[in-house]
Parts: C-alpha cells; sequence; structure tokens
C-alpha cells in the first residue's frame, strides 16, 4: 500500500538509483544541465542521476534485458522529480519575458499554450517517482534512434501517434513504446517519452527530496 503524503513527502527510503539496477543505462539529466525549455539548472536537481521508485526501477531493468539483446540501450533525460522542480516551472510561467529557449523547445507555441495545452502541469506524475522520460540508443551506430522530434520538443509532432513523420521514426516509436508497454508502463498522448509504471506504488504523493545519490544514503 502506498505511503501517505503527509508522513512521506521528504522521505526517499522507497526510492533506488536507476543505476544501481541498469547498470547500462545512459543518463542524460536535462533538468541538472541548463539545456532545457527554461535554459537554468533546476531546483532540486543536485546530481545528474536518474532516481526511481524501486518498483519502477525493477520494471525498467526488465525493459532494458529486453532490448539490449535487440541491439539497444535506453537513455533517461528525467525519472523522479522533486515538487520544487515544478513549482520552478509554474514561476518560470510567470515570467512572461523569458522565452530564451523557444526556438529550442516550444517554436510553434506561445509560452502560455505550455500550461493549456498541458505539456507542464502544476503537479507532475514525475514527483510521484514511478515515470521515466527515456529514448532509445542504437549501440551498432553508436547514436539515439530517430524519433521524429527531440525529448521536450513541445510540440504535436512528439504526440506518439503522430502520423507526418517517416514510416522509420514512427517505427522507433512504437518499438520503444511497446517495450515500455510490455513492462508494465503507460503512455500518455502528448509526448512519445513519457512513461508511468502502471501499478504505480505511491499514486497520492508528491515527493520533495532532492536528486541526489547522497540524499538517498542519509
Amino acid at each position: 500500500m502506498g505511503k501517505s503524503q503527509k508522513d512521506f513527502l521528504a522521505d526517499p527510503s522507497g526510492f533506488v538509483l536507476l543505476s544501481d539496477l541498469v547498470p547500462d543505462i545512459i543518463q542524460e539529466i536535462r533538468y541538472f544541465s541548463t539545456y532545457n525549455f527554461i535554459g537554468d539548472r533546476i531546483d532540486g536537481y543536485e546530481e545528474p542521476c536518474a532516481i526511481l521508485t524501486a518498483e519502477a526501477a525493477r520494471a525498467l531493468e526488465n525493459v532494458s534485458k529486453e532490448l539490449f539483446v535487440k541491439g539497444y540501450r535506453l537513455k533517461v533525460f528525467d525519472a523522479y522529480r522533486p515538487a520544487c522542480a515544478v513549482r520552478h516551472f509554474m514561476l518560470w510561467g510567470l515570467e512572461d519575458q523569458d522565452i530564451r529557449m523557444k526556438p529550442y523547445f516550444y517554436p510553434n507555441l506561445d509560452k502560455e499554450e505550455l500550461f493549456m495545452k498541458g505539456y507542464i502541469a502544476k503537479q507532475s506524475s514525475h514527483s510521484r517517482g514511478s515515470t521515466v522520460d527515456l529514448t532509445l540508443f542504437d549501440m551498432k551506430t553508436g547514436k539515439e534512434l530517430d524519433m521524429g522530434s527531440p525529448f521536450d520538443r513541445f510540440d504535436e509532432i512528439s504526440h506518439p501517434d503522430y502520423r507526418n513523420i517517416s514510416d522509420e521514426q514512427y517505427e522507433n516509436r512504437m518499438m520503444l513504446q511497446k517495450a515500455m508497454i510490455r513492462g508494465g508502463f503507460d503512455t500518455i498522448d502528448c509526448e512519445w517519452w513519457h512513461f508511468t509504471l502502471q501499478n504505480e506504488p505511491y499514486p497520492d504523493t508528491y515527493f520533495e527530496f532532492p536528486v541526489s545519490s547522497a540524499y538517498l544514503k542519509k
């Protein structure tokens, strides 16, 4: 049974470093860097590491094993996201003049549309600890698979079922999606990279502790 929000908001005891269970994972934690839709490191990201609930990490371990046999590794852009990071997003939304990353992440939308269309929400499933943003890395070519749009491109082209892309790009999306669904994850309709564990352990709890391997060991 899931822990209550009141008692465990800052308790990382049910979480693990994803790399401990999936040592071949590739990590490019975008919100630790400045290459994201805001352009600054996001609050709460103290280390560029992927953290998930133990249940989600074990499920992703199985997905990774399946895809590794086929010649692919998982590349993770974001996993657990502290609630303070989501507040950072919302505060940025109030800064009407700050659109420096628009050409890279939302070239076809006004800033306020990111919230209206659901790309950014007041509460994120990532803060419950069982959601992950990822893509596939082709071990043969040494490159990410072409998914038709990059991570965090807020646009219709990033919808998983968008068909005005090449057949190869669409098939790459479907390969990732089918593997994740077989592994017990659900999709959403606006981001091909976003997956949430179906039976997540904390469906009503939003956590606050920082993204830090050191914090997990406290």
